[in-house]
C-alpha cells in the first residue's frame, strides 16, 4: 500500500502539467505556418517526458439490477502513465513513447481483502500531433500493445494488439477519439475474447467552460453485425480551481470489464476520485 501511494501522488504532481488547448493555438502575425507549427513542436518537446497516459482512478461501487452483496460490490481503481523517450526528430515528427496501464478489481468487502484481478496493459508506440492551419487539431497513435493478468493455469487470460488510435480535438471544450485493432489472441483460455473485449472503440470526452465538469462517454463494440456495445460513461467536477483532482460517478455495462471475468456481463456505478491531465484523456 505504502508503494502505491506514493506512485500515486507521483502522477498527481505529474498530471498537472497538460498539453495546450486546441483552441489556442492559434496563427501569429508576422509568422509563416512552417514557422508556427515548428514553435508548436517546440512546445511539445518542451514538455516532461513523463506524464498521464489515460486516467487514473480509485472508485467504489456496486452492481445494478440485483441485490448488493460483499460479492458483487468492490473497488476498481486504474494506473496509467506514458514516457515519451524522443522529441519530434523522428520521420514525420513523430514521437516514441512507452505506455503502461494497471487496472484492477479488489473485493475489499471480503474477508482478508482480496483483489479479484489485477491486468497489465503495456505498450510501445509512436505518435504524431496533427497541427492544421496553426492549430493543433488531433493526435494519431499506432501501437504494439499486450494484456494479460498474470495468472496461471485455467485463470490465465492473455492477448496482444497492434492498435491504431487517433484523437480529433474539434474545438477546446470537445474531443471525439477513436481506436480499433488487429488482435494476436495467444492466451489458451480465452480465444473467444473478440465477442466480449471487443475490435474497436469509439467516443467523445466534454470539459464545461470554467473548467469543472468533464463528461466523457466510451463505447466498445464486440465482435458481430448487431448493435452490442460495452459502454463506459464517467462524470467528473473538479475539486479545486487549482487541482486535477475530480470526484467522478463511472457507469460500467456490458462484459470485458476485467480479462479474468471478459465473458461475464456487468453493469455497476461506482464513485471515488478521478486524477486526469488538464487537457484531454487518452482512451
Amino acid at each position: 500500500m505504502t508503494m502505491l501511494r506514493q506512485l500515486l501522488m507521483t502522477l498527481i504532481l505529474v498530471a498537472g502539467i497538460g498539453l495546450p488547448a486546441a483552441g489556442q493555438i492559434v496563427s501569429v502575425e508576422g509568422k509563416s505556418s512552417k514557422e508556427i507549427a515548428d514553435s508548436i513542436r517546440e512546445e511539445l518537446d518542451s514538455r516532461p517526458y513523463f506524464s498521464l497516459y489515460k486516467d487514473t482512478y480509485f472508485v467504489g461501487g456496486t452492481v445494478l439490477g440485483s441485490t448488493p452483496s460483499i460479492h458483487n460490490s468492490d473497488v476498481k481503481f486504474q494506473i496509467s502513465f506514458q514516457q515519451r523517450l524522443t522529441k519530434s526528430v523522428l520521420p514525420w515528427n513523430t514521437y516514441l513513447y512507452l505506455f503502461y496501464s494497471q487496472k484492477a478489481l479488489w473485493n475489499v468487502l471480503e474477508r482478508s481483502l482480496p483483489f479479484h484481478d489485477l491486468n497489465f496493459n503495456p505498450g510501445i508506440g509512436i505518435s504524431r500531433y496533427i497541427i492544421l492551419k496553426n492549430r493543433l487539431v488531433g493526435k494519431a497513435t499506432m501501437m504494439i500493445e499486450h494484456e494479460s493478468n498474470g495468472r496461471d493455469g485455467t485463470a490465465s487470460r492473455s492477448w496482444n494488439k497492434i492498435s491504431w488510435a487517433g484523437e480529433a480535438y474539434i474545438s477546446p471544450n470537445l474531443m471525439a477519439h477513436a481506436k480499433f485493432w488487429i488482435p494476436i489472441i495467444d492466451g489458451m483460455y480465452n480465444k473467444d475474447i473478440l465477442k466480449y473485449s471487443g475490435i474497436y472503440q469509439t467516443g467523445f470526452q466534454a470539459i464545461s467552460n470554467d473548467n469543472k465538469w468533464v463528461l466523457d462517454m466510451t463505447l466498445v463494440k464486440r465482435q458481430g453485425w448487431n448493435l452490442n456495445f460495452n459502454t463506459i460513461i464517467q462524470l467528473g467536477y473538479r475539486i479545486n480551481h487549482n487541482s486535477n483532482q475530480f470526484i467522478m460517478l463511472q457507469y460500467y455495462n456490458g462484459y470485458g470489464e476485467s480479462l479474468l471475468d471478459y465473458n461475464q456481463y456487468h453493469s455497476r456505478l461506482r464513485i471515488g476520485l478521478l486524477i486526469r491531465p488538464r487537457f484531454f484523456s487518452d482512451f
